[in-house]
Protein backbone atom coordinates (compact mmCIF):
# COMPACT_ATOMS: atom_id res chain seq x y z
CA UNK A 1 0.00 0.00 0.00
CA UNK A 2 1.20 3.41 -1.01
CA UNK A 3 2.07 5.80 1.95
CA UNK A 4 3.50 9.59 2.16
CA UNK A 5 4.85 11.22 4.42
CA UNK A 6 3.79 14.85 5.28
CA UNK A 7 6.21 17.32 6.41
CA UNK A 8 4.38 19.90 8.64
CA UNK A 9 5.11 23.61 9.81
CA UNK A 10 2.67 23.60 12.35
CA UNK A 11 -0.03 25.78 11.07
CA UNK A 12 -3.01 24.23 10.11
CA UNK A 13 -3.63 26.24 6.91
CA UNK A 14 -0.23 24.47 5.36
CA UNK A 15 -1.19 20.82 7.23
CA UNK A 16 -4.43 20.92 5.55
CA UNK A 17 -3.67 21.20 2.47
CA UNK A 18 -1.25 18.27 2.32
CA UNK A 19 -3.51 16.29 4.00
CA UNK A 20 -6.03 17.34 0.98
CA UNK A 21 -3.88 15.72 -1.46
CA UNK A 22 -3.42 12.73 0.21
CA UNK A 23 -7.26 12.09 1.04
CA UNK A 24 -7.63 12.94 -2.75
CA UNK A 25 -5.05 10.55 -3.80
CA UNK A 26 -6.32 8.06 -1.14
CA UNK A 27 -2.78 7.24 0.28
CA UNK A 28 -2.09 7.01 3.68
CA UNK A 29 -0.23 9.34 5.37
CA UNK A 30 1.98 10.46 8.07
CA UNK A 31 3.25 13.84 9.70
CA UNK A 32 6.41 14.63 10.73
CA UNK A 33 6.71 18.66 12.14
CA UNK A 34 9.85 20.74 11.27
CA UNK A 35 11.00 23.68 12.28
CA UNK A 36 14.15 25.66 11.59
CA UNK A 37 16.39 27.01 14.42
CA UNK A 38 16.02 30.46 13.63
CA UNK A 39 15.30 32.80 11.06
CA UNK A 40 18.74 32.61 9.82
CA UNK A 41 19.14 28.74 9.37
CA UNK A 42 15.79 29.77 6.93
CA UNK A 43 17.58 32.15 4.81
CA UNK A 44 20.73 29.52 5.44
CA UNK A 45 18.42 26.77 3.44
CA UNK A 46 17.92 29.29 0.30
CA UNK A 47 21.46 29.36 -0.44
CA UNK A 48 22.26 25.02 0.73
CA UNK A 49 19.38 24.62 -1.92
CA UNK A 50 21.54 26.05 -4.68
CA UNK A 51 24.10 24.37 -4.21
CA UNK A 52 22.45 21.39 -3.47
CA UNK A 53 23.80 20.76 -0.04
CA UNK A 54 21.36 19.26 2.76
CA UNK A 55 21.83 18.65 5.83
CA UNK A 56 19.39 18.46 9.11
CA UNK A 57 21.96 20.79 11.33
CA UNK A 58 19.48 23.70 10.16
CA UNK A 59 16.22 22.21 12.23
CA UNK A 60 15.22 21.95 16.03
CA UNK A 61 15.60 18.32 17.14
CA UNK A 62 12.28 16.27 15.75
CA UNK A 63 10.56 12.75 16.69
CA UNK A 64 12.26 9.80 14.64
CA UNK A 65 11.24 8.71 11.19
CA UNK A 66 11.57 6.42 8.79
CA UNK A 67 11.68 7.83 4.97
CA UNK A 68 12.56 4.48 3.65
CA UNK A 69 9.39 3.32 4.57
CA UNK A 70 7.72 6.00 2.09
CA UNK A 71 6.84 6.50 -1.45
CA UNK A 72 6.72 9.86 -1.57
CA UNK A 73 7.55 13.24 0.40
CA UNK A 74 4.97 16.30 0.24
CA UNK A 75 4.54 19.45 2.40
CA UNK A 76 3.11 23.19 1.91
CA UNK A 77 5.08 26.60 3.15
CA UNK A 78 8.34 27.73 3.24
CA UNK A 79 9.19 26.14 6.37
CA UNK A 80 9.02 22.93 5.20
CA UNK A 81 10.10 22.71 1.58
CA UNK A 82 14.18 22.39 2.00
CA UNK A 83 13.40 19.32 4.51
CA UNK A 84 11.48 18.03 1.99
CA UNK A 85 14.05 18.59 -0.62
CA UNK A 86 16.67 16.71 1.86
CA UNK A 87 14.38 13.78 2.59
CA UNK A 88 14.11 13.22 -1.11
CA UNK A 89 17.66 13.81 -2.06
CA UNK A 90 19.01 11.65 0.37
CA UNK A 91 16.54 8.20 0.17
CA UNK A 92 15.62 8.80 -3.38
CA UNK A 93 11.95 10.24 -2.61
CA UNK A 94 9.82 12.00 -4.53
CA UNK A 95 9.50 15.45 -3.18
CA UNK A 96 6.14 16.83 -3.56
CA UNK A 97 5.74 20.85 -2.74
CA UNK A 98 2.24 22.43 -2.37
CA UNK A 99 2.15 26.18 -3.00
CA UNK A 100 5.01 27.85 -5.34
CA UNK A 101 8.30 26.84 -3.58
CA UNK A 102 9.71 30.48 -4.04
CA UNK A 103 13.38 30.96 -3.25
CA UNK A 104 14.33 27.32 -3.71
CA UNK A 105 14.79 25.90 -7.14
CA UNK A 106 11.83 24.34 -8.38
CA UNK A 107 13.90 22.23 -10.87
CA UNK A 108 14.57 19.23 -8.35
CA UNK A 109 11.17 18.86 -7.25
CA UNK A 110 9.06 15.98 -8.41
CA UNK A 111 6.19 17.97 -9.12
CA UNK A 112 5.14 21.43 -7.65
CA UNK A 113 1.22 22.01 -7.65
CA UNK A 114 0.88 26.26 -7.15
CA UNK A 115 -2.00 28.30 -7.47
CA UNK A 116 -2.89 30.17 -10.77
CA UNK A 117 -3.19 33.50 -8.99
CA UNK A 118 0.76 32.95 -8.24
CA UNK A 119 1.35 33.26 -12.08
CA UNK A 120 4.01 30.40 -11.92
CA UNK A 121 6.22 29.82 -14.99
CA UNK A 122 5.46 27.02 -17.03
CA UNK A 123 7.75 23.81 -16.18
CA UNK A 124 6.98 19.86 -17.14
CA UNK A 125 7.27 19.18 -13.16
CA UNK A 126 4.45 22.15 -12.20
CA UNK A 127 0.72 21.56 -11.96
CA UNK A 128 -0.83 24.79 -11.94
CA UNK A 129 -4.71 24.85 -10.03
CA UNK A 130 -7.18 27.73 -9.59
CA UNK A 131 -7.60 27.10 -6.10
CA UNK A 132 -5.82 25.80 -3.05
CA UNK A 133 -6.54 22.04 -2.61
CA UNK A 134 -8.23 21.13 0.12
CA UNK A 135 -10.93 18.44 1.18
CA UNK A 136 -13.89 18.49 3.72
CA UNK A 137 -16.35 16.42 5.64
CA UNK A 138 -18.89 17.68 7.73
CA UNK A 139 -18.37 16.89 11.53
CA UNK A 140 -22.31 16.92 12.44
CA UNK A 141 -22.42 20.28 13.95
CA UNK A 142 -25.42 21.31 11.42
CA UNK A 143 -28.37 18.97 10.13
CA UNK A 144 -29.90 19.11 6.63
CA UNK A 145 -33.40 20.70 6.81
CA UNK A 146 -35.08 19.32 4.16
CA UNK A 147 -37.83 21.93 3.46
CA UNK A 148 -35.60 25.04 4.25
CA UNK A 149 -32.74 26.79 2.41
CA UNK A 150 -29.89 28.01 4.05
CA UNK A 151 -26.77 30.26 3.99
CA UNK A 152 -23.26 30.71 5.76
CA UNK A 153 -21.66 33.57 6.58
CA UNK A 154 -17.55 33.39 7.25
CA UNK A 155 -16.32 36.26 8.39
CA UNK A 156 -12.26 37.12 8.64
CA UNK A 157 -10.81 40.17 9.99
CA UNK A 158 -8.03 43.10 9.01
CA UNK A 159 -4.83 41.85 7.28
CA UNK A 160 -1.85 43.44 5.79
CA UNK A 161 -4.36 44.46 2.63
CA UNK A 162 -7.77 44.86 4.27
CA UNK A 163 -9.34 46.88 6.51
CA UNK A 164 -12.67 45.50 8.36
CA UNK A 165 -15.14 48.10 9.07
CA UNK A 166 -17.98 47.53 11.51
CA UNK A 167 -20.53 49.29 9.63
CA UNK A 168 -20.21 47.74 6.36
CA UNK A 169 -20.52 44.61 8.23
CA UNK A 170 -23.33 45.73 10.05
CA UNK A 171 -24.83 46.71 6.34
CA UNK A 172 -24.39 43.31 5.03
CA UNK A 173 -25.36 41.45 7.67
CA UNK A 174 -28.56 43.67 7.37
CA UNK A 175 -28.73 43.28 4.11
CA UNK A 176 -28.83 39.41 4.12
CA UNK A 177 -31.34 39.44 6.87
CA UNK A 178 -33.56 42.03 5.01
CA UNK A 179 -33.25 39.63 1.79
CA UNK A 180 -33.33 36.26 2.97
CA UNK A 181 -36.11 36.10 5.85
CA UNK A 182 -36.70 32.56 5.12
CA UNK A 183 -33.47 30.92 4.68
CA UNK A 184 -31.21 29.32 7.96
CA UNK A 185 -28.37 31.52 8.43
CA UNK A 186 -24.93 30.32 9.84
CA UNK A 187 -22.02 31.95 10.93
CA UNK A 188 -18.35 31.97 12.01
CA UNK A 189 -15.62 34.27 12.51
CA UNK A 190 -11.80 33.37 12.22
CA UNK A 191 -8.92 33.96 14.46
CA UNK A 192 -8.56 37.50 12.78
CA UNK A 193 -11.94 38.93 13.67
CA UNK A 194 -12.19 41.92 16.09
CA UNK A 195 -14.15 41.69 19.23
CA UNK A 196 -16.16 44.50 18.06
CA UNK A 197 -17.50 42.37 15.23
CA UNK A 198 -17.95 39.40 17.07
CA UNK A 199 -19.80 41.62 19.30
CA UNK A 200 -22.23 43.36 16.15
CA UNK A 201 -22.65 39.28 15.23
CA UNK A 202 -23.83 38.66 18.82
CA UNK A 203 -26.90 40.97 18.02
CA UNK A 204 -27.99 38.72 15.61
CA UNK A 205 -30.58 35.88 15.75
CA UNK A 206 -28.89 33.40 13.63
CA UNK A 207 -29.57 29.30 13.81
CA UNK A 208 -26.30 28.60 14.20
CA UNK A 209 -23.27 30.98 15.34
CA UNK A 210 -19.53 30.03 15.72
CA UNK A 211 -17.62 33.19 17.89
CA UNK A 212 -13.99 31.97 16.91
CA UNK A 213 -12.56 33.45 20.27
CA UNK A 214 -14.97 31.46 22.49
CA UNK A 215 -14.45 28.32 20.63
CA UNK A 216 -10.95 28.16 18.40
CA UNK A 217 -11.20 24.27 18.11
CA UNK A 218 -14.48 24.03 15.95
CA UNK A 219 -14.32 24.28 12.63
CA UNK A 220 -18.38 24.20 11.03
CA UNK A 221 -16.53 25.08 7.53
CA UNK A 222 -17.43 21.55 6.30
CA UNK A 223 -20.97 21.54 7.72
CA UNK A 224 -21.55 25.00 5.66
CA UNK A 225 -20.62 23.47 2.42
CA UNK A 226 -22.75 20.17 3.43
CA UNK A 227 -25.97 21.95 3.69
CA UNK A 228 -25.86 25.44 2.84
CA UNK A 229 -27.56 26.62 -0.67
CA UNK A 230 -25.33 30.14 -0.38
CA UNK A 231 -22.50 31.55 0.70
CA UNK A 232 -21.24 35.28 1.63
CA UNK A 233 -17.49 35.47 2.35
CA UNK A 234 -15.70 38.23 3.25
CA UNK A 235 -12.39 38.81 0.73
CA UNK A 236 -9.75 38.51 2.94
CA UNK A 237 -10.19 34.69 3.53
CA UNK A 238 -8.73 33.24 0.97
CA UNK A 239 -8.19 29.36 2.43
CA UNK A 240 -12.06 29.58 2.59
CA UNK A 241 -12.67 31.12 -0.49
CA UNK A 242 -10.71 28.13 -1.82
CA UNK A 243 -12.26 25.56 0.64
CA UNK A 244 -16.12 26.33 -0.16
CA UNK A 245 -15.51 27.11 -3.85
CA UNK A 246 -13.39 23.70 -4.73
CA UNK A 247 -16.26 21.65 -2.69
CA UNK A 248 -18.92 23.09 -3.36
CA UNK A 249 -21.81 24.17 -6.04
CA UNK A 250 -23.48 27.01 -4.08
CA UNK A 251 -23.74 30.52 -5.24
CA UNK A 252 -20.37 32.56 -3.39
CA UNK A 253 -20.99 35.90 -2.58
CA UNK A 254 -17.83 37.78 -1.97
CA UNK A 255 -18.27 40.30 0.82
CA UNK A 256 -15.37 42.92 -0.35
CA UNK A 257 -13.43 45.28 2.37
CA UNK A 258 -11.69 48.29 2.59
CA UNK A 259 -8.36 47.83 0.46
CA UNK A 260 -5.23 49.24 1.05
CA UNK A 261 -3.94 48.07 -2.22
CA UNK A 262 -5.38 46.89 -5.83
CA UNK A 263 -4.34 43.73 -7.61
CA UNK A 264 -2.92 41.58 -4.67
CA UNK A 265 -3.37 37.99 -4.91
CA UNK A 266 -6.32 38.16 -3.05
CA UNK A 267 -8.31 40.69 -5.52
CA UNK A 268 -6.78 37.85 -8.41
CA UNK A 269 -8.31 34.83 -6.27
CA UNK A 270 -11.95 36.46 -6.20
CA UNK A 271 -11.34 37.32 -9.84
CA UNK A 272 -11.00 33.29 -10.22
CA UNK A 273 -13.79 32.47 -7.71
CA UNK A 274 -16.23 35.08 -9.68
CA UNK A 275 -15.34 33.25 -12.90
CA UNK A 276 -16.49 29.76 -11.65
CA UNK A 277 -19.95 28.38 -10.85
CA UNK A 278 -19.51 24.86 -9.69
CA UNK A 279 -16.79 22.68 -7.30
CA UNK A 280 -13.34 21.63 -9.23
CA UNK A 281 -12.89 18.05 -9.67
CA UNK A 282 -9.63 17.79 -7.88
CA UNK A 283 -9.19 13.95 -8.87
CA UNK A 284 -9.44 14.80 -12.39
CA UNK A 285 -6.56 17.38 -11.96
CA UNK A 286 -4.37 16.07 -9.85
CA UNK A 287 -4.16 12.31 -12.27
CA UNK A 288 -1.44 12.88 -13.76
CA UNK A 289 0.76 12.96 -10.15
CA UNK A 290 1.81 9.59 -9.90
CA UNK A 291 2.83 8.09 -6.64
Amino acid sequence: MKRILIISDGKPGHLNQSIAFCKIKNISYDILEVKFKSKFYKLLSYLFDRFDFFTDALFEKHKGYYPEFYDAIISTGSGTYYFNKLIGQKYNKKSIALMLPKSYKYTNFYYIVAQEHDHPILLDNLLAIPLNLSYTTPKGYIEKVDDKKSLAIIIGGDNGIFSMNYYLIKEKLDKIFEEFPDYLKYITTSRRTSFEVEALIDEYEFDYKLIYSREPNINPIGDFIAVCDEFFITIDSTSMLSEVRANSDAKINIIELESKKENTKYHKLAAIINDMDEKLNFVKLLRKIKI
